[in-house]
């Protein structure tokens, strides 16, 4: 029921037509009796100013604050009056949270929130584990700077553009300089340490491309503790096919969007939301 004191709670980007993030929000708005309305809206690339001007409207309409997505998760960071220290390495935030004394925005990044949380439902830690990340790109970036901060053992950062994955491994060391972070290319996948975590954080597998994943050497998959995809969408790609056939443990994203979304439902509410809550949400998102 949405009335006179109903407070805005929004997803801004482009494209916005098959998020999941309203069902996710109006679930957990239902479930923990909070007075908020989640909805999504297209924003295209904007200049700066654009995008300033968007924040002054939602803040004056009292909005508790709003999910961003592709292409605006690093052009809003200029216009946060705050934003927390791991979003801030990351370069990325897809949360933001109003700040009444502050008279704006703070940025977080739920997505690394999300896939940690996710990774602990799966009994996953990343500290002193030896991680590979297939991707450079942003959700690379992420869980790059996620198991820095957790005290991975090793960081291994394997992309086909060797460069590409040299610089982000350089991006880490400077705010973790003790961490063992790697670039190597993909056809060296295979010589990682047995026991490794791998982390499939590129695009490759999703729907209009089923049939392909990063790493297909079997060597690579054999010595694999826990493999993870970040795309939820097929539900079983084939590096997750091809690590069941290992025998490998192994998920898909969709816990990520879950936990993502979860945080991001706290951070505006201060509601803590219990464990059946996110099962209610959990089957909703898979029915």
């Amino acid at each position: 029921m949405i009335t006179g004191t109903t407070k805005l709670l929004a997803l801004f980007g482009d494209p916005v037509e098959k998020t999941k993030s309203p069902l996710i929000h109006n679930t957990l708005a239902e479930l923990s009796g909070q007075d908020v309305s989640y909805m999504a809206f297209r924003v295209e690339k904007k200049e700066p100013e654009d995008l300033s001007a968007l924040l002054r409207g939602v803040y004056n309409m009292g909005a508790l604050g709003f999910n961003v997505t592709v292409p605006l998760k690093s052009l809003m960071i200029p216009h946060l009056v705050d934003i927390d220290v791991l979003a801030k390495q990351i370069g990325a935030v897809n949360t933001l949270v109003r700040v009444e004394e502050k008279g704006g925005y703070k940025g977080y990044n739920t997505d690394v929130i999300g896939l940690k949380r996710d990774l602990l439902a799966h009994g996953v830690a990343l500290r002193e584990k030896d991680v590979i990340l297939l991707g450079a790109g942003g959700a690379s970036r992420a869980a790059a700077f996620l198991a820095a901060s957790e005290g991975a053992k090793s960081i291994r950062i394997a992309n086909r553009t060797l460069q590409k994955a040299q610089e982000l491994a350089e991006s880490v060391r400077q705010d973790y300089p003790d961490c063992d972070v790697t670039a190597i290319p993909l056809s060296e996948a295979g010589l990682i340490p047995d026991g490794s975590i791998a982390i499939q954080c590129t695009s490759v597998g999703f729907i209009g491309n089923e049939e392909a994943s990063p790493v297909t050497d079997e060597a690579f998959f054999r010595k694999l503790s826990f493999a993870y995809d970040i795309i939820y969408h097929p539900e079983e790609t084939r590096f997750l096919a091809l690590a069941k056939e290992a025998n490998v443990p192994c998920a898909n994203g969709m816990g990520m969007l879950l936990w993502q979304g979860i945080a991001a439902f706290e951070y505006w509410t201060g509601e803590e939301i219990t464990a059946e809550a996110a099962e209610v949400v959990r089957k909703r998102l898979f029915a």
